[in-house]
C-alpha cells in the first residue's frame, strides 16, 4: 500500500462513522464506473490476497453469523 493510501485510510478511519459510510458508498459507486471485466479481475485480486494472507496466518477467519451481526450493529449505529 503506498504511502498517500495509507494517510487517506487513517484520515477516513478517524471520520464520524457516517461521514465514513458516506465516503464508502462514495467510493463504491465510483467502481460502477469500471466495466465488468475489470471489476471482477480486481475482487479476484482482493479475494486472492486476502486468501494469502490467511494462509500465512495474517489474517483470521470469523464465523459468518458473527461477520453479520457485527454488520447489523453498524448499521443500526449509521441510521
Amino acid at each position: 500500500m503506498s504511502t498517500i493510501l495509507k494517510e487517506f485510510e487513517n484520515k477516513a478511519k478517524n471520520l464520524p462513522l457516517k461521514e465514513r459510510a458516506a465516503l464508502i458508498g462514495s467510493l463504491i459507486y465510483s467502481l460502477d464506473e469500471l466495466d465488468e471485466t475489470e471489476c471482477e479481475a480486481l475482487w479476484a485480486q482482493e479475494a486472492d490476497k486476502r486468501y494469502q494472507a490467511y494462509k500465512a496466518g495474517k489474517i483470521k477467519s470469523r464465523p459468518v453469523k458473527a461477520v453479520f451481526n457485527d454488520a447489523r450493529e453498524m448499521l443500526k449505529e449509521i441510521r
